[in-house]
């Protein structure tokens, strides 16, 4: 499984060694594609393609999100089973994407500019993590792909794109 992440990116660091941790106990060998600017992308494809990935795995940033069409191009092209942390790339033509609902994260940061303005300290106030999900799914690429989504996912998505 490949992995195309931004390495500039701290969270995404972060990110992939817990990746790494989790591929590592299941046995699953994983590919890293690190993308510092535009101009790594097509090395990236490049190594996926040298290495014959089978899936691919990509963690979103601002820079990786400003090339999704792009991103999501290859993984059509290369038949990669692709999943991504943001249904952007899914609307763009991927296959599924499962991370944070933003709408749920935009609301819980208003709650700390409101209390930051109320005089709050920000080194005061916790640091909390995502608790609701989001899974979209495209049904036009999982046939493209000649998958099958199993009914069961197609239950469990939040939306799904015909």
């Amino acid at each position: 499984m490949a992995i195309l992440w931004n390495p500039t990116n701290s969270a995404k660091v972060l990110d992939f060694k817990e990746t790494q941790a989790a591929a590592k106990a299941l046995g699953i060998a994983l590919q890293s594609l690190e993308v510092r600017s535009a101009d790594d992308l097509d090395r990236a494809f490049e190594a996926a393609t040298r290495e014959r990935a089978e899936a691919l795995s990509v963690r979103s940033d601002s820079l990786v999100l400003f090339h999704r069409k792009r991103i999501v191009e290859f993984a059509g092209r290369r038949r990669l089973l692709a999943i991504y942390e943001l249904s952007e790339f899914v609307e763009a033509g991927g296959l599924m994407s499962y991370g944070p609902q933003r709408v749920d994260l935009y609301r819980r940061a208003a709650t700390y500019v409101d209390k930051i303005l109320r005089g709050a300290n920000p080194a005061d106030l916790p640091v909390e993590q995502p608790t609701k999900f989001e899974l979209v799914i495209n049904l036009k690429t999982a046939k493209a792909l000649g998958l099958t989504i199993p009914q069961s996912l197609l239950l469990r998505a939040d939306q799904v794109i015909q």
